[in-house]
């Protein structure tokens, strides 16, 4: 059912996964943002719209950033609630259906209009394999010409595998650029959509992470998705 027509936009809506309250954000036709986990679903909520904000700011003919809150599955248009629920198959990890490695909002975080669990919504491609999320529209008003091209990049990364600040660099024709790469993963407004966490130092250390609880959480969601660093799985390993 497409609810697209009836709904106001932008919006944006609280969701959970496995790693905590997620947010993610809309317009008519494509994903503004998403957000990782902050300490609590207001924290997250508010990192999002603060974000969105300022890249207002950088535009100002796109009007204020005023992204209603939705707090009900049924009132999500489908290409939100395609992305939401891809976020939360992807959090999950392999094992997306067992009940072991979820967690369901609580009263306290139902009430306050975190959604619940969306994953029988997505449409899911092969079973078994962690769905990468290119199909998902992003709507990148704002965002520096580079930035956009290492997201590009970023984005073709498939579950599981990583690469390096100075891998993507190289491959980018800015050899020397891992800076400047580093930099525009830690603005991505985009996490997990655009999966940053699959991007890592030079040796494979994590790196700088700026969602959630930084390096641990870009571990965490690595391992969930049955990634490693140290040298294994790089995109240019084999």
């Amino acid at each position: 059912m497409n609810h697209a027509a009836s709904l106001p936009f932008p919006g944006h809506a609280l969701f959970v996964t496995r790693i905590g309250t997620c947010g993610l954000a809309w317009n008519a036709a494509a994903v503004c943002a998403v957000q990782l986990p902050e300490a609590s679903g207001g924290e997250t909520r508010d990192r999002m719209l603060l974000g969105l904000s300022r890249r207002h700011a950088l535009q100002p003919q796109r009007g204020p950033a005023v992204y209603g809150a939705l707090t009900s599955i049924a009132a999500i248009p489908d290409f939100a609630l395609q992305a939401m629920a891809g976020v939360q198959v992807l959090l999950a990890g392999l094992n997306s259906q067992s009940e072991h490695d979820w967690v369901q909002p609580g009263a306290e975080a139902v009430a306050a209009g975190v959604l619940g669990d969306m994953r029988q919504a997505f449409a899911q491609g092969k079973g078994g394999v962690l769905p990468d999320l290119q199909q998902i529209a992003l709507d990148e008003f704002a965002v520096p010409a580079f930035h956009s091209r290492v997201y590009a990049f970023t984005r073709a990364l498939e579950p599981g595998r990583t690469s390096t600040y100075g891998e993507v660099a190289a491959a980018l024709g800015e050899a020397g650029a891992a800076r400047v790469v580093g930099q525009a993963l830690g603005a991505n407004p985009f996490a997990p959509i655009v999966p940053c966490h699959r991007v890592l130092a030079a040796g494979r250390a994590p790196g700088g992470f700026s969602g959630g609880q930084g390096a641990l959480t870009k571990l965490r969601m690595l391992e969930i998705e049955g990634g490693a660093w140290g040298g294994t799985r790089s995109l240019f390993a084999d």
